[in-house]
């Protein structure tokens, strides 16, 4: 089969590889229709993930097709649609039981890490993909829901729902502010509402995707380049601050930028996957009585997501903004890396 292969630091290819076989009771081999590309690829391919080896085939989201299963997995047949998790579950362990699937202990990949695909394992941005505890990381699609919309509940959707909006305890009636409109920004945006959120403000450096955020449920801009950006944002809130602060970029500059607009007893909920060490004024901060957050998504809120798009309240769709085929790989790393100059939110590769 073919397959984007990792070479080391700023090397990949579109390359023919083993396919990939049954090797677990619980696996099921699934064909991957519908795939696409995520930031933590691009992090990968600057070499800024050392435990990716070299070989390794990227990718953790996709939408496919059953093709085989393994011996013990009676819940999936052959031709199952279905989305492929980003996180893997076992399903019984301690973590697993509690919804803690981000940090699964099954041995798979490695005991503790719920995100293997295209990490410690082979990923999804191939023809086909072995899936182990199929019957707890796949999720089988109902009529009416696109391979479009899917993909997006492998991780971006979950990821903003969970990580930015639950993490960062959204209530009715609060002031949100999203720093960095990208499409893990753009999920927090868009789902901000399933908890009520009043007013959501999203902060960008791209006037393009400050906009793209209206579309997304955005009810106030702020381009984050201008030098009055944080007054404009206190003006909204009456000089308060905000309820929530949710950082979706993974820079110091952004988390500083949340934890400087939070209100006193608010949260600041941070997405962004971060490369280099963040301050953190604790000699300013203890003060206010604030709530910080962190962490890898569960993706143990996918079913009712999915619920969601399928009943055409969450516009998944939306995020797809450009098309390729799987024989295009390349110049959708291309396009997904030029975002700024493209408009790329999230690029869609289809078999």
């Amino acid at each position: 089969m073919k397959a984007l292969v990792y070479g080391g630091p700023g090397e990949k290819s579109w390359t023919d590889v083993p396919d990939p076989r049954i090797q677990q009771p619980g696996d099921a081999i699934v064909k991957v229709d519908t795939t696409t590309i995520c930031g933590t690829d691009l992090h990968i391919l600057k070499g800024d993930v050392p435990a990716v080896e070299q070989g390794r085939i990227l990718g953790h989201e996709g939408v496919g097709t059953v093709v085989e299963t393994g011996p013990s997995v009676t819940g999936l047949k052959l031709n199952d649609r279905v989305i492929i998790s980003c996180i893997k579950s076992c399903g019984h362990c301690a973590n697993c039981r509690t919804g803690l699937y981000s940090h699964c202990l099954g041995a798979e990949g490695q005991e503790g890490t719920g995100w293997i695909f295209g990490h410690l394992i082979d990923g999804t941005q191939a023809e086909y993909v072995r899936v182990p505890y199929a019957e707890n990381s796949l999720h089988l699609l109902p009529g009416g829901v696109s391979d479009e919309q899917a993909v997006m509940l492998s991780d971006i959707l979950p990821t903003g729902f969970e990580i930015g909006v639950q993490y960062g305890r959204v209530k009715p009636g609060d002031t949100v502010a999203v720093v960095g409109a990208g499409p893990v920004g753009l999920a927090a945006i868009t789902t901000a509402g399933l908890y009520g959120a009043a007013t959501v403000v999203a902060i960008d450096l791209d006037a393009n995707r400050l906009l793209k955020a209206t579309e997304f449920g955005a009810t106030d801009t702020v381009l984050s380049g201008r030098a009055d950006w944080k007054d404009q944002v206190m003006a909204l809130t009456g000089g308060r601050g905000v309820d929530v602060a949710i950082e979706a970029v993974g820079v110091p500059a952004t988390f500083s930028m949340c934890t400087g607009i939070v209100r006193p007893g608010g949260s600041v909920a941070n997405v962004g996957v971060h490369g280099k060490p963040v301050e953190l004024h604790l000699e300013n901060l203890w003060i206010q009585n604030i709530n910080i957050s962190m962490g890898l998504v569960n993706t143990n809120t996918t079913p009712m997501l999915l619920r969601l798009v399928a009943q055409g309240k969450i516009k998944a769709e939306k995020f797809a903004t450009h098309h390729f085929g799987f024989d295009q790989f390349l110049d959708a790393y291309d396009t997904f890396s030029r975002a700024a100059e493209t408009k790329a939110l999230k690029v869609i590769l289809t078999s």
